[in-house]
This record gives C-alpha cells, sequence and structure tokens, in this order.
C-alpha cells in the first residue's frame, strides 16, 4: 500500500493549530482591490480559522499528515 502524501500546495496555504482547527488566508485580496469596499479590505486582513466542515475536508484530503508538522 503507498503512503498517505500531503498536497504541496495544501502545505503552502493552510496551518493545523495544536488544537486541529485550520487556519488559512482570507479570499478575496488578489486583485480587483478597487471594486471592494474598505471595511472588507481591513476584515480580510491575516489568517482565520476555517469553518469546522471544511476544516475537516483540507485534513482528510489534503493534508493527512499534519501538513508538515
Amino acid at each position: 500500500m503507498p503512503k498517505m502524501k500531503t498536497k504541496s500546495a495544501a502545505k503552502k496555504r493552510f496551518k493545523i493549530t495544536a488544537t486541529g482547527k485550520v487556519l488559512a488566508q482570507a479570499a478575496g485580496k488578489r486583485h480587483g482591490m478597487i471594486k471592494r469596499t474598505n471595511k472588507f479590505i481591513r476584515d480580510a486582513r491575516g489568517t482565520m480559522v476555517l469553518a469546522e466542515p471544511d476544516g475537516k475536508k483540507v485534513i482528510k484530503n489534503f493534508l493527512p499528515n499534519g501538513g508538515g508538522l
């Protein structure tokens, strides 16, 4: 049986906290800032904790070994 591998792209985009939650960058800040509100740009700074169902999917499908921890 082959080993389960961590997706390299997911390693760069997600981080798993000590309690098992998944941290990710806020979406929607790559381009088109001129049409976004200042409030949206402020609120989308830094990292955020993914919702529980999304976090479980990320860990199961992309980071089975903990994402390089």
